[in-house]
């Protein structure tokens, strides 16, 4: 079940992003992440404190969470995007996070899809996320879902500095193009 989080959820996030710390430390998954810059507790808690984080609960565990809004990021702005849309037509998700120890067990696939069926649901027109260029997990995983790359943006993202900034869209299903 995809819900919103409730604040004793902070915690369990927290974990999945320190456990995902400690693979891409170990140099089992490459995320670009770095502990004690990003993500952090306090992503999980800014993302709560606007109403926006969601979790995927299973069998009374968290095993993933993200947030999920119509903020663009600045380097948005330097996209060209292949659907343009104004701004209220555009819904986000940010900083998907599967706990490693469910990994490969179809997580991220159903947020995925709690994600598009949102923006459906909010009359949202196009769906955009982003991923470090070093994140091929990811960005194999959005591309099978039917996203584009739309653009790779040189930038500092949430305090980590050099990023290569792969910004992807997509149409929501069953919208004409824009």
């Amino acid at each position: 079940m995809i819900r919103k989080a409730v604040k004793s959820d902070i915690g369990h996030v927290s974990e999945i992003y320190e456990r995902i710390h400690a693979e891409e430390e170990a140099g089992r998954t490459t995320t670009g992440w770095k502990r004690g810059i990003y993500p952090t507790e306090q992503t999980a808690l800014d993302a709560f404190a606007c109403g926006k984080l969601y979790v995927l609960e299973e069998d009374g565990q968290i095993l993933a969470a993200a947030r999920i809004d119509q903020n663009q990021l600045p380097a948005y702005a330097e996209v060209k995007w292949q659907f343009p849309a104004a701004d209220k037509e555009v819904l986000v998700l940010h900083t998907l996070v599967v706990d490693p120890r469910a990994k490969g067990c179809g997580q991220g696939r159903a947020f995925m899809r709690f994600y598009e069926d949102a923006a459906k649901a909010a009359g949202c027109k196009c769906l955009r996320i982003d991923t470090n260029e070093r994140n091929l997990r990811a960005r194999k995983l959005y591309h099978s879902l039917g996203y584009r790359e739309a653009g790779i943006i040189p930038c500092e993202f949430n305090g980590l500095e050099d990023i290569q900034l792969v910004c992807l869209e997509k149409m929501v299903d069953g919208t004409k193009n824009i």
